[in-house]
């Protein structure tokens, strides 16, 4: 069962299509490719939030439908939950 989604190879979240539970590996599906993916959730992923590709370290850039949707205010590792208390808009 596809439990997240993620739009291009190049980003570097994907978007939960159910809720992941801590500890679970997740399967996910590449948009562009039809390609599968998985990752070992770090946290529990609610539906709709985002799960980390790959690590990330303060001030990085997190991609996301192959637009840059923010930096990272605290580092995180692949599978983790990436919402408000990692992520920033670069907006404001």
């Amino acid at each position: 069962m596809i439990q997240f989604l993620v739009h291009e190879k190049a980003d570097t979240v994907g978007v939960a299509t159910v809720d992941i539970k801590k500890g679970e590996t997740a399967e996910g599906l590449y948009m562009d490719s039809q390609e599968k993916i998985q990752v070992e959730a770090l946290d529990d992923i609610p539906l709709g939030h985002k799960i980390s590709l790959v690590p990330m370290k303060e001030s990085d850039t997190v991609i996301k439908y192959g637009h840059d949707i923010g930096k990272v205010v605290a580092p995180f590792e692949k599978g983790s939950h990436v919402h408000i208390q990692n992520l920033k808009t670069k907006r404001w």
